[in-house]
């Protein structure tokens, strides 16, 4: 007899859980809609290397060298043209071939080498503002700066 009302106990206990529930439950997509508006939104996870904002932005940046070193003199064609393309290459081809990566030592490693790259590009953005073949090249080094927070924020969300 004893078991027979336990188990009562139990169904009227879920079915009491049951109607409470449908009682919020309007309440509670009113909180998840506030709580929506106001949290910023967790990213889906990237499936391609493509995906990833910061090889977009570096690829960006890849663009944006090679139409500023157009105007170069003909006697840097081999020089600081070729190494200023190199490094800014390096960039987005080192986020992408460390995304592959399976393991996080191979995935540091690369997105390491890309940040190097990175500097030496913001080097040569010096040098040439001192030559004077590019005046300013504010947009290009904002780009480049932008680059580099987001290239030190994807390595550390891999690290542990």
């Amino acid at each position: 007899m004893r078991e027979v009302g336990r188990k009562q106990e139990t169904a009227d206990r879920r079915q009491d859980t049951a109607r409470r529930g449908q009682d919020t439950a309007g309440r509670g997509q009113e909180t998840a809609d506030r709580r929506q508006d106001t949290e910023p939104r967790k990213a889906a996870k990237a499936q391609r290397f493509q995906d990833l904002i910061v090889w977009q932005k570096a690829h960006d940046v890849v663009l944006k060298v090679y139409t500023a070193t157009r105007g170069f003199p003909a006697e840097e064609r081999f020089g600081l043209v070729s190494q200023m393309r190199r490094a800014a290459v390096s960039v987005p081809a080192n986020i992408a071939e460390g995304f592959k990566k399976r393991g996080q030592r191979d995935k540091m490693n690369f997105y390491n080498i890309a940040q190097g790259s990175l500097e030496e590009l913001r080097y040569y953005l010096i040098l040439v503002a001192d030559l004077g073949y590019i005046p300013k090249p504010i947009e290009l080094t904002a780009a480049v700066e932008e680059v580099g927070k987001m290239l030190y924020a994807l390595i550390r969300s891999v690290k542990p």
